[in-house]
């Protein structure tokens, strides 16, 4: 696990299953619906002409890549705004909202959360196998629908009869400027309230409750009121100022999905793409501590991290990752070490390997399982995510994909023993 790192589909594409194992180990991907509602669109998606392939063997190919080690689905961004409306905090940098979860305590009294295997996971598991639900086939078929029916022309004609035109709104930067100007502005919050309730679909039965709330907070400014929100009504306007000023294209539905990437990156270090729109409208939206990475160019330093460990023998490969390269190896040159020395640098005096303790070991497993296994408390989830002790995600890994062992070999075969 290195740093947070949104991906779209495009870069996952990009890679073979070795590069795919490598991302999945440095990096802690985050799995958005975006991307995940895409991959499932495919499914509808006609043969090419000339491809022996069928859309399922498309999206089996996909599912092979796809993070699983360390991969976090996010919460969709309409969920976490309409929470965040209501007066719960949004998750911030480093912290990467995930859907349910079980909050126990463990035996020392210590708070926590239990996510159990996400349906996102189970569902890669299975498109895997080359299995897919009838009620897959329906949601992809809806989400093509719905790209299809989407009319980016009427929009961009309603934001120039507002008086955004390509004269006075030449760049990616003005587009994202007059957008951000016009949700800091301190005053018609009410209006900005108003219109997330309209981008958002938000229930009628919440729009109360909501303006009540902002209402007894003293009728803040929105970006003090409900950041994330702000942050999601930034990325709306940005995108609908953008289209009337032909600055995005209005005769591509798909450029709205390509968009929605951007409602993500508040949690995450980096943002890795190879699709050009992303590549022009991110970086607005991305401070110091973000990274906009070019796909081509991490494939290229997760190609070469893969060529420098391929001298492995079958029995250090055997160890699993962690223990056969708990850090990326080699130097700052490459992309991905570079990254990790800005957002995910080794605390100093630390070991960069820690010396094998098979009894701290045992002891740690003992106590994840101890954790694991608690009892629901339903007063720890009013605890404050910073405040937690420890998070427990479980995963459905692979033992080996590619060419490497994901987890160690004797871990596996003691598994399958098991069974």
């Amino acid at each position: 696990m290195g740093p947070i790192a949104l991906f779209d589909k495009s870069f996952l594409q990009s890679l073979t299953v070795d590069e795919s194992v490598w991302f999945d180990h440095f990096f802690l991907p985050v799995v958005c619906p975006i991307f995940f509602v895409e991959t499932l669109a495919d499914l509808t998606k006609q043969k090419r002409p000339g491809s022996t392939r069928r859309p399922q063997d498309e999206v089996r190919i996909l599912a092979d890549k796809s993070p699983v080690m360390s991969a976090a689905p996010c919460v969709h961004h309409m969920q976490l705004a309409i929470a965040n409306l209501l007066g719960y905090a949004a998750p911030h940098l480093g912290q990467v909202p995930l859907a349910g979860g079980r909050p126990v305590r463990s035996k020392d009294g210590k708070p926590g959360v239990v996510f159990e295997i996400s349906p996102e996971a189970e569902s890669f598991s299975r498109w895997q196998r080359g299995q897919f639900l009838e009620v897959e086939r329906d949601a992809a078929s809806s989400w093509r629908a719905m790209l299809a029916n989407l009319d980016l022309p009427a929009v961009a004609l309603t934001m120039r009869r507002l008086g955004i035109t390509p004269k006075n709104c030449k760049s990616v930067n003005e587009a994202y400027g007059i957008a951000a100007s016009l949700v800091h502005t301190r005053a018609e919050t009410e209006a900005q309230i108003v219109l997330l309730f309209n981008f958002l679909h938000i229930p009628s039965h919440l729009h109360g409750e909501i303006l009540h709330k902002w209402t007894c907070a003293g009728s803040p400014p929105l970006a003090l009121f409900a950041a994330y929100a702000a942050h999601v009504l930034t990325v709306e306007l940005f995108f609908q100022i953008a289209l009337a000023a032909n600055i995005i294209s209005a005769e591509r539905a798909s450029n709205r999905a390509d968009v929605a990437y951007l409602f993500y990156l508040p949690f995450c270090h980096l943002f890795v793409s190879g699709d050009k729109l992303h590549q022009r409208c991110a970086p607005p939206f991305l401070t110091k501590k973000h990274d906009f990475l070019w796909g081509p160019d991490l494939k290229t330093a997760l190609t070469e991290i893969n060529q420098r460990m391929s001298s492995a023998t079958e029995t250090e490969r055997q160890q699993g990752l962690h223990k056969l390269a708990p850090r990326p190896p080699g130097d700052s040159t490459n992309l991905v070490i570079s990254m990790w020395e800005k957002h995910y640098p080794l605390p100093v005096g630390q070991e960069a390997i820690a010396p094998h303790n098979p009894v701290a070991e045992r002891k740690l497993v003992e106590h994840i399982n101890d954790f694991v296994n608690a009892p629901e408390v339903p007063e720890v989830a009013s605890i404050p995510a910073d405040d937690l002790d420890g998070v427990a995600i479980e995963r459905l890994v692979p033992p080996r994909r590619g060419s490497w062992w994901v987890i160690p070999k004797a871990v596996a075969d003691k598994e399958q023993t098991r069974e």
